[in-house]
């Protein structure tokens, strides 16, 4: 399935050349390659979306988180992982050797704290409600965290990316050796959805909370245990979450009755 996924990615990629489709896909991926330090390459059409995912319909089906089903999800808004070799791939490699070079004590040691992804652990320290989290609270982020963990689980079955240390003995993690695929971020999804929601819920604070969310995706490329792409397909990734979440009523109704739980 995956050998059929790559003939069709190359036609794409000439298609791609000759249309210069979905600009609007393109710069999102370089605003998070620029603030993770990536030279975009004119070879980023190897991060060109595929029209439908490489699996079959009883696959997606199968997959289901809270508010959501993956076989209702148009996906095409992530791109698909670069090619192994690729430019990309190896421009991916370079910025996480160049993190192992420059990061610090502390930084590891902050990465380190979120080994594990929740609303508390990313959004504890500056949350928007009071302490203790209200029961309501909990439960919303926790069905929301369902969702995101069901997509980032079924697009990592899909591509199988290696994590980084598996693929190249050059890379030194400051993190545990976290098993699974690496391909998108579970991590960068989460933090990034959390983060939409928090900024339509305090919509002064987008800003705190979108840098919050980045911060934490950083730090699974700084720890060894992501590639720069991972953490731009689970930032688009989450983008797609929030706005399939928003067409939901169920959801709608359940982050309205946030508000008057807000400090």
């Amino acid at each position: 399935m995956l050998k059929k996924t790559s003939l069709f990615c190359a036609l794409l990629l000439s298609l791609f050349v000759l249309t210069a489709a979905r600009p609007a896909t393109a710069q999102t991926l370089e605003q998070a390659a620029e603030q993770l330090g990536i030279r975009m390459l004119p070879a980023r059409a190897f991060l060109l979306p595929l029209p439908e995912l490489p699996v079959s319909a009883e696959d997606r089906g199968a997959a289901s988180g809270h508010y959501l089903l993956v076989a209702s999800l148009d996906l095409r808004g992530v791109p698909a992982a670069p090619a192994a070799g690729s430019p990309a791939d190896k421009e991916d490699l370079r910025v996480i050797l160049d993190w192992q070079v420059r990061r610090t004590a502390d930084q590891c040691a902050a990465a380190n704290k979120e080994m594990s992804h929740s609303f508390e652990v990313f959004f504890g320290a500056i949350s928007p409600f009071p302490s203790p989290v209200p029961p309501k609270v909990k439960e919303f982020f926790k069905n929301v965290e369902n969702d995101s963990v069901t997509a980032h689980k079924f697009l990592k079955d899909v591509y199988k990316r290696d994590r980084p240390f598996v693929r190249d003995s050059r890379v030194k993690p400051c993190l545990p050796r976290v098993q699974g695929f690496a391909y998108p971020s579970g991590h960068s999804a989460m933090a990034r959805l959390e983060a939409l929601i928090l900024s339509d819920l305090v919509p002064a604070r987008r800003a705190e909370f979108l840098a919050r969310a980045d911060q934490a995706a950083l730090n699974r490329v700084l720890g060894g245990v992501h590639h720069p792409t991972d953490i731009a397909a689970g930032k688009a990734l989450a983008d797609v979450l929030y706005k399939e979440l928003l067409k939901e009523p169920r959801f709608a109704a359940d982050l309205r009755a946030l508000r008057p739980l807000l400090k």
